[in-house]
């Protein structure tokens, strides 16, 4: 299976989108998803592309494999164009049509001929796009909104033109052929509605289209965000070459003020690196020799020199981008209904239309009024507010979530955040800094600091936990470290190894223990006295004695009091998770106002507590940015992990944020759930509209031309809703 996607072309309204839809999922092997608002088909095959392009054209639009490089700034769209000309020309064209028509005292002898003459252009080549459109599918045995709208319009002019030439059947002054005099006859023409219908829709058609573009700009502003030129170190020469040409391992430089040009590792100086483009962070980023990049942010400081560890579509900016459009691509469940509708929406219209005729005529109406209800009918409906409702909003909600560095997966993600009431947090690095530091050693009697910390350092040199490294580092400041023998994790409770002849156990006061080596009386005391000023120990023995205690300490970030109380106005109830003592995670957890606390939880036990919540009712979201935090970020109903933390967590949650702030979980909650409530509104206009006003386009209780507007205000209404979403901001300093 291959996953494709396509830019499809020829799109007009929702109805469209679901036929090209229904026809590739009937091909075997073929998984498709069209959307309407990115004009864009999801598709997982085993077919070779070019069978799906050509089953898209068949159905009377265009398909065709995005460019290699995406476009970083909006492409001048001809499409966008020719609707702006055809626009213009229709007002000027109708709007006298339409005075003459609702102004009686402006009509003089013959006006209705003036009239005919500046409707039939607006008719004709105004709506071009949509009586094209209505051929293209009629070949193909389909039927669309611009069925409807071209119907409509012809249908009124031709009408219009009976009226002046024929007038009606049984009226006097029609035995001899034309009928240029008649003016009862001219009181039952609709050139107004024609172009007038026309003018609106073509209004709402063009507006609907910028908007659709303008949904976009978030993404494209994301896409160009990158560096397009990179100075590579070669030999003694520093020469200038495109981004594209940088390979993984080169060296760049990268001077004050220029853009990092991709993810890398600082090889030579240091200086502060603005991250906002990225992250929303306003502080520069304070980075030396060793400390990792990432590309498309800006070097603010001194000149730096990179070596490339990540280029082209495995940057961070390009995966971000990725996740973004990936997300904007898919449908929300909610949206199905509204397909599916969509799909059988203008065959129904058209029915009912007739069917109104029908009616009008059988219950003794005049014909023009039966007409003219028709009419009415057909142009009032718009399945292209039902079609646009959800992904407009989706569109932009996600786009203005990637400018505040809150990546949210997909839109089924939506209803999970609106249904949590209970959030995890992860202590170390969520909550916490996660930066930990050695602060003191405890030694027993007749042991030397030396001793202790080649030892002890040594063997925690090979681990990579967090705590481990900041006793490494603490003791490598001091003394030289050794490479141990046998090294092996205890997952949970602490290393093992042999190091200098000693076998060595460093690690939780239970692991000590299972090696018969307990805590003295000195050491026990110390220990608890530590840990109840909410700092971490860590026990250390060899050779059957415990020997000594570490003590790391790890601060609460500044933010984390701030966006504890962000999400209990979210109706958010938060609880802290930890493997560390219980003391500590007390501690910390009563500094941010935490009142429920797992401490002591192994990494693999993580994801049963989350279980546990989930089985008293809770729906729950969990907050992590370890590898061990993966399968509870699985578990929870709502995954959240922290950019700064591993990919393993960031691939397992639903909700990426850039960031290391807690208070952006809060501003991602607020923008998903925003989100959520923008295409519910949505969609309940695009209903609602539909279920009110077909009704009264039938009861003969619209004018044609004001169905027009009303229609092709519904649309626009839509997609102007849903960019009420690029105002979004997240809470202050987050």
């Amino acid at each position: 299976m291959s996953t494709l996607e396509l830019e499809i072309g020829g799109m007009t309204c929702a109805s469209c989108a679901n036929r090209i839809e229904k026809k590739l999922n009937r091909l075997d092997g073929v998984e498709a998803s069209v959307n309407y608002a990115t004009e864009k088909a999801h598709v997982v095959t085993t077919l070779d592309p070019a069978r799906i392009i050509e089953e898209v054209e068949k159905t009377g639009y265009t398909a065709h494999l995005p460019e290699p490089e995406q476009p970083t700034e909006a492409p001048v769209d001809l499409e966008l164009l020719g609707l702006r000309q055809r626009l213009i020309g229709s007002i000027v064209l109708s709007l006298p049509v339409i005075i003459l028509a609702m102004v009686p005292a402006l009509q003089f002898n013959n006006w209705q001929w003036l009239s005919l003459t500046l409707a039939a252009p607006v008719v004709t080549w105004g709506a071009w796009p949509f009586h094209q459109a209505t051929w293209t599918n009629l070949r193909h045995g389909a039927a669309t909104m611009d069925t409807l709208i071209s119907v409509g319009t012809l249908s009124a002019f031709t009408w219009s033109l009976y009226a002046l030439f024929f007038g009606h059947a049984g009226m006097p002054g029609m035995k001899h052929g034309f009928n240029f005099t008649n003016t009862d006859a001219a009181g039952s023409i609709y050139l107004e509605v024609a172009a007038g219908v026309t003018m609106f829709v073509l209004a709402g058609r063009y507006f609907e289209k910028r908007a659709k573009r303008q949904a976009g700009a978030a993404l494209r502003a994301l896409m160009g965000l990158g560096a397009k030129d990179v100075t590579v170190i070669r030999g003694d020469a520093e020469v200038l070459i495109a981004i594209e040409d940088l390979r993984v391992g080169e060296e760049f430089v990268v001077r004050p003020g220029e853009k990092i040009a991709t993810d890398g590792v600082v090889v030579r100086g240091s200086s502060a690196v603005d991250m906002s483009m990225l992250t929303g962070e306003s502080m520069p980023v304070e980075i030396t020799e060793g400390d990792p990049v990432t590309g498309a942010t800006l070097n603010a400081g001194g000149r730096l020199v990179v070596r490339a560890t990540k280029v082209g579509a495995d940057t961070a900016l390009a995966q971000m981008a990725q996740l973004v459009e990936d997300a904007q691509s898919g449908k929300a469940p909610v949206q199905r209904l509204a397909d599916r509708v969509a799909g059988v929406f203008v065959p129904v219209v058209i029915v009912i239309a007739i069917a109104t005729l029908v009616t009008w005529l059988a219950l003794g109406y005049d014909a023009s009024a039966a007409f003219a209800a028709a009419v009415a009918v057909l142009i009032i409906a718009c399945p292209c507010a039902l079609g646009l409702a959800t992904p407009t909003a989706l569109l932009v909600g996600t786009g203005r979530g990637a400018q505040l560095g809150i990546l949210i997966k997909g839109p089924e993600i939506l209803e999970s955040t609106r249904r949590v009431d209970t959030i995890v947090l992860d202590k170390t690095g969520t909550v916490t800094t996660g930066r930990m530091t050695l602060s003191d050693v405890v030694l027993a009697h007749g042991v030397s600091r030396e001793d202790l910390l080649r030892l002890a350092g040594s063997l925690e040199h090979s681990s990579e936990h967090p705590i481990a490294q900041a006793i490494a580092a603490g003791a490598a400041a001091e003394v030289s470290l050794i490479e141990p023998e046998g090294f092996a994790n205890v997952e949970g409770l602490g290393v093992q190894g042999v190091v200098d002849g000693h076998a060595v156990v460093v690690g939780r006061e239970a692991l000590l223990s299972d090696w018969s080596q307990p805590l003295g009386a000195d050491l026990a005391e110390a220990k608890a006295r530590f840990e109840a000023e909410g700092k971490t120990v860590v026990a250390a023995g060899w050779d059957g004695q415990a020997r000594g205690l570490f003590v790391v300490s790890d601060q609460i970030k500044a933010t984390s009091g701030e966006a504890i109380s962000s999400l209990r106005k979210l109706g958010l109830e938060p609880v802290l998770l930890t493997g560390d003592n219980q003391a500590v995670a007390s501690q910390v957890a009563g500094e941010v106002g935490i009142s429920e606390v797992h401490a002591e939880v192994l990494p693999a036990d993580k994801m049963h507590v989350i279980a546990e919540l989930q089985s008293r009712g809770k729906v729950v979201a969990m907050v992590g940015d370890g590898v061990n935090d993966a399968p509870a970020l699985a578990q929870a109903d709502l995954g959240l992990a922290m950019g700064t933390g591993t990919d393993v967590a960031i691939e397992a949650a639903d909700i990426t944020l850039v960031r290391g702030d807690l208070r952006s979980s809060a501003d991602a909650i607020r923008l998903s759930r925003k989100t959520l409530a923008t295409i519910k509104t949505n969609l309940f206009w695009a209903f609602a509209y539909n279920v009110a006003a077909i009704p009264l386009a039938a009861l003969g209780l619209l004018n044609p031309m004001i169905a027009g507007a009303a229609m092709a205000f519904s649309s626009v209404f839509v997609v102007s809703n849903s960019l009420r979403l690029r105002t979004f901001k997240a809470a202050k300093g987050s």
